[in-house]
C-alpha cells in the first residue's frame, strides 16, 4: 500500500511541480525565438528525437539488454530534456536561450513522441500483448496530464502574475531540484534490492549512454557549422534527460519497477557526465565569446 501511494499519487505530484517550476521560466517569447535560429533548433530536434533512441536502441543491442530494463533506458531516451540542462549550459557559457527555447519545444513536442516510442519498446523488448495494454491514445493522455498540464499552468503563471513568477522562479527550481533528487531516493529505496542486483550492469550502460551522446549532439552541431556556444548546448540537450519524467513513466503509467531503475540510475549518473563536460568547456571557452 505505502508502494502505491509513492508511485500512484507522490511521484506524479512531485514531478508535477518540477514541471510547473520549469513552465514559471518559458513564455511564449521562447517559443518565437525559435524561429530566428532554426537551424540550431532542427538539428537539436534530430539528436534528441531520432539520433537518441536510436543510439540507445543499438546500444542496448550491442549490450546484449532486454526486458524491463531495455524498455527502461527506451523510456529514459523517449524522454525531453532536463530542466536542469540550462544550469548545465550556463555553467558550460553555452548558448542558454538555445537552451530555453529547446527545453520548450521538447517538453511539448515529447507528449506526442514519448508513447510512440515506448509502446514500440514495450512491443519489441516485452512481446506484442504487453503493447496492446498500453495504447498509444491512453499513454498521450496520462504524459499530457503529468507533463503538458503543469507546465501550461506555470507559463500562465508566469503571464498572469509576472512580478511573482520571476521572484519564485528561483525559489522553484532549488525546490524542484531538492524534490528531483527526493524522487530518485524513493525510487533506489523502494527498488533497493532490484538495483543493488543490477548495479554493475546498468551504470556502466547509463554512463556509455550520457558520454556518447553528449559528444554526438557536440559533434554533430559542429559539423554542420554552428557556432561553438551553439554546439556545447546541444551537446548537453542531447544527454540530459528529464529523469524524473521516466520514473513516474515507468512506476507509475505502466506500473512497473524494473523500468522505472534505469531512469533513477540515469538521474544520477547524467550529471556526472553532464558537469565534466560543462566544466570543460568553460575552460576552454572565453566568457567573452558571443
Amino acid at each position: 500500500m505505502q508502494g502505491d501511494m509513492v508511485s500512484g499519487v507522490l511521484l506524479p505530484l512531485i514531478l508535477a511541480f518540477i514541471m510547473f517550476s520549469l513552465g514559471l521560466g518559458l513564455t511564449v517569447e521562447d517559443f518565437r525565438r525559435i524561429f530566428t535560429q532554426p537551424r540550431a533548433l532542427l538539428v537539436g530536434v534530430v539528436c534528441h528525437f531520432v539520433i537518441l533512441p536510436l543510439a540507445c536502441f543499438f546500444l542496448l543491442t550491442a549490450w546484449g539488454m532486454t526486458g524491463a530494463f531495455a524498455v527502461g533506458f527506451m523510456i529514459l531516451a523517449a524522454c525531453p530534456t532536463g530542466s536542469t540542462s540550462n544550469l548545465l549550459t550556463y555553467l558550460a557559457r553555452g548558448d542558454v536561450a538555445l537552451a530555453l527555447s529547446f527545453t520548450a519545444v521538447a517538453s511539448v513536442a515529447t507528449i506526442f513522441t514519448l508513447p510512440i516510442v515506448v509502446t514500440w519498446a514495450l512491443g519489441h523488448y516485452m512481446g506484442a500483448a504487453r503493447a496492446v495494454d498500453v495504447p498509444v491514445g491512453l499513454m498521450m493522455g496520462q504524459v499530457a496530464l503529468v507533463l503538458g498540464v503543469p507546465v501550461s499552468l506555470g507559463m500562465a503563471a508566469r503571464h498572469r502574475w509576472s512580478d511573482w513568477a520571476q521572484r519564485f522562479e528561483p525559489r522553484a527550481t532549488r525546490i524542484a531540484t531538492v524534490l528531483f533528487v527526493l524522487i530518485v531516493v524513493l525510487a533506489v529505496a523502494k527498488n533497493w534490492h532490484l538495483m543493488g542486483d543490477n548495479f554493475a550492469t546498468l551504470a556502466p550502460f547509463a554512463l556509455l549512454l550520457n558520454l556518447s551522446m553528449l559528444a554526438v549532439g557536440f559533434t554533430a552541431a559542429w559539423a554542420v557549422r554552428l557556432s561553438r556556444r551553439q554546439s556545447i548546448t546541444l551537446g548537453i540537450e542531447t544527454a540530459v534527460q528529464n529523469a524524473a519524467l521516466a520514473l513516474v513513466i515507468g512506476a507509475t503509467v505502466l506500473q512497473d519497477d524494473a523500468m522505472a531503475i534505469p531512469g533513477a540510475l540515469y538521474g544520477v549518473i547524467m550529471y556526472v557526465g553532464g558537469l565534466l563536460f560543462a566544466l570543460t568547456m568553460r575552460r576552454l571557452q572565453p566568457a567573452t565569446t558571443a
